[in-house]
Order: structure tokens, then sequence, then C-alpha cells
């Protein structure tokens, strides 16, 4: 960018000499450039837009999913704070059923041998 001000600034001269030159050719290599750049860089907008359209989509999905079950959160929302006491807080839901093991006699590093 310093160069292109530079540039600009050593020929300042014919730039004041000829704004109607300098305006055309400016406009004619921006566009061009623009065009050019847009050419080649279709594919990859293209695949930037579909990829925002299946998000949006996947989003909707979720949210009629979400909609759907309406239960209670089972993430317990009084007592998360951390300013204040915090207290215990009951569970909305319940714990899925899993086994609860037993007291263990020893470490588990000395139960091996």
């Amino acid at each position: 960018m310093h160069d292109l001000i530079r540039f600009f600034q050593a020929n300042a001269t014919l730039i004041i000499a000829n704004p109607i030159a300098f305006a055309t050719f400016a406009l004619l290599f921006g566009s061009g450039g623009f065009v050019v750049g847009r050419y080649f860089l279709t594919e990859r907008i293209a695949n930037l837009e579909s990829r925002i359209a299946r998000r949006d989509d996947e989003i909707d999905a979720l949210k009629k999913r979400r909609d759907k079950t309406g239960g209670p959160s089972l993430i317990p929302v009084i007592g998360t704070s951390a300013i204040g006491e915090n207290e215990t807080t009951p569970l909305l839901g319940t714990w899925p059923d899993r086994p609860r093991l037993g007291p263990l006699s020893a470490p588990p590093r000395q139960r091996r041998g």
C-alpha cells in the first residue's frame, strides 16, 4: 500500500494533468480485476453459500426437535452462579439407571497383584 502511495506522489503531476485518462484506466483495471476475481472465486462462493443454507436447515431442525420435546431441562439453573451462596440444587429430572459399584477394598493400583 505504501508503494502505491509513493507511486501516486511521484506521478502526481501526470495525474493532475490528465485526470480523465487516470479515472478511465483506474475504472477499467479495477472492474477488470473484480470480474476476474469473481470468475475464479465463483465456485468457492457457491460452496460457502450452500454450507450456510445447510447450517440454517440444521438449526431449524434442531429448533423443531427442541420444541417437540418441551420437557424441563435437566441442567440446574439455581445455584450455578459464582456470586452469592450456592446451595445444593435439586435435580429437575432423574439420573439414568446405572450399576452402582460397591466400596473398593483397595486403591486400583494395589488390586492388580
